[in-house]
């Protein structure tokens, strides 16, 4: 068992309980979650929940049990595709069902992994089982991802990111039809108050904005091209939702089974398309496509046919 007790920090105050362990102590949201709901924070003397806020000067206790620490093991991953590579940066074509690094509680492939077996190195920069990690995409959404190689590649990459000076194009299919057919999805994301492992819009969270357009309309579902400006997790899932338009096949935010079943579908249809960014050593801007793969083609094939 470990344990730290120190004040609440100035910088912190407002914060949620969670949230501000996360920043403090280099913890995982979710790990913060969990060490609070066990009852292993206090505040003043008072245990607190994952929820409850932080005030300035407050005496802050933490108590919890240590995680064997995880590591990235060298696996290969037969389909997925390096798209580019050069001494500074790799961009991957992920498939499903592989994560972009190693954590607790997964055990299945990894980013990291994959470019390990295939011998490319990656940035030391960050916690090591997430080394050269820039951004993320869920084990369950495919496309587009840059890793850095360099330090240097590390540090402008995660500027452009925080500065929302990177292009991130999606596609989607979503169930029904937005109304307006294109537009701007403006609210805040947070952690879902009833979920340690769900996202939703909520007045706390942070500020997230989706610019969607329709591409193609079918009888029960619509193709859309969606921009992020900004990089919640689950951000296109939980907005979509919002309006009442999940991503057909993701069942965490209320897709229908039945469709989901007649187009063959396991996952949530959404692959990041299209990938830019100003390239770390030379500023030039580079570009990047990928295709949909054979999954999320047969599921808009039975629509188109339909």
């Amino acid at each position: 068992m470990e344990s730290r007790s120190l004040p609440v920090p100035d910088g912190l105050a407002g914060d949620r309980v969670d949230a501000g362990l996360a920043k403090l102590l280099g913890f995982s949201r979710t790990f913060a979650a969990e060490v609070a709901e066990a009852g292993g924070v206090r505040i003043d003397g008072s245990v607190v929940h994952k929820s409850d806020r932080l005030s300035a000067g407050a005496w802050l206790e933490v108590e919890w049990q240590s995680r064997e620490p995880v590591s990235v093991i060298a696996t290969p991953v037969d389909n997925l595709r390096i798209v580019y590579e050069d001494d500074d940066v790799v961009v991957v074509d992920k498939p499903v069902g592989v994560a972009a690094h190693p954590s607790v509680g997964w055990e299945g492939p990894t980013v990291l992994g994959a470019l390990a077996a295939s011998g490319i190195s990656t940035a030391t920069s960050g916690a090591a089982e997430r080394a050269g990690i820039v951004h993320r995409l869920d084990a369950g959404t495919s496309g587009l991802m840059v890793v850095a190689r360099s330090e240097r590649a590390y540090t402008d990459l995660k500027r452009q990111f925080h500065d929302r000076e990177v292009l991130k194009i999606y596609h989607a299919v979503v169930q029904g039809h937005p109304d307006p057919l294109a537009g701007t999805i403006d609210a805040p994301i947070g952690r879902h108050p009833g979920s340690s492992w769900k996202f939703a819009v909520t007045a706390e969270g942070k500020p997230s904005v989706t610019h969607y357009e329709t591409l193609e309309a079918f009888p029960a579902a619509s193709l859309l091209e969606i921009h992020l400006e900004t990089g919640r997790t689950h951000q296109i899932r939980v907005h979509m939702a919002a309006q009442r338009h999940p991503c057909v096949g993701d069942a965490m935010y209320g897709a229908d089974p039945t469709l989901s079943a007649r187009l063959g579908l396991t996952r949530q249809w959404l692959h990041a398309m299209k990938l830019g960014f100003s390239h770390p050593y030379t500023g030039d801007w580079v570009e990047f496509e990928s295709r949909y793969p054979d999954d999320l083609q047969h599921a808009l094939d039975v629509l188109r046919a339909a």
